[in-house]
């Protein structure tokens, strides 16, 4: 295949590994409501839902429910102490960006996480002046999976979206990407719960690790 006009990500279990600070946060906030704590490799698959769907995990609450919003921000506030304690790139993570910024293609994110958490995330962890475009949900009206994200990130990056590929690992990634007209990679090395059926996503490629992709790409 001839090199995509741009590399967009999603954040979290795509780009970064984010995971390890939500656990300790969510087994803080169980500690603090007097409830066990939880494995981590249970809380991981949760983690690309969101505070809300951490919540309604972990304490099994609905949002309808009368807790669901105090615990929500708590866990938020929480989070935003401990935004890159153990946060990561993913391994070989790295090298697949390098590879990308010496060909001179800009890689960007494309995420539901809010800037007020992106922003500082990206600055601590040094990739914020490498990343070429960040696009977070009060940046648009609509989130993923609708396109509108992915195309204002073609339009700062003054790219056409059927030029570029989107990686993520949720299924409202994938139909963001199609939705937009890009190639699309699903990240099974992220937060995929073991029974989804990731191949009914119909991406274009399915990478195991980072690696994968930028084999596929060069």
């Amino acid at each position: 295949m001839s090199y995509p006009a741009a590399l967009l990500f999603d954040l979290d279990g795509t780009l970064l590994d984010t995971a390890p600070d939500f656990i300790a946060v969510v087994n803080q906030l169980l500690e603090e409501e007097k409830q066990h704590p939880l494995p981590a490799d249970a809380i991981r698959t949760q983690v690309s839902n969101g505070a809300g769907g951490l919540i309604q995990f972990a304490f099994s609450l609905q949002p309808q429910d009368e807790h669901f919003q105090r615990l929500r921000q708590r866990l938020l506030a929480l989070y935003e102490q401990h935004l890159s304690r153990y946060s990561q790139l993913f391994p070989d993570m790295e090298a697949l960006l390098t590879t990308v910024e010496k060909k001179n293609i800009p890689w960007g994110i494309v995420t539901n996480k809010p800037s007020r958490y992106a922003v500082p995330l990206l600055k601590d962890l040094n990739l914020d002046q490498r990343c070429a475009v960040l696009i977070c949900p009060d940046h648009v009206e609509n989130t993923k999976p609708h396109p509108e994200p992915l195309y204002l990130a073609c339009s700062q990056l003054n790219v056409l979206p059927e030029q570029c590929i989107y990686v993520g690992d949720h299924q409202r990634d994938i139909e963001a990407g199609r939705n937009a007209g890009m190639k699309t990679v699903v990240a099974l090395y992220g937060y995929i719960p073991a029974e989804e059926n990731v191949r009914e996503w119909n991406a274009d490629f399915y990478a195991q690790t980072p690696k994968d992709i930028l084999d596929w790409l060069f």
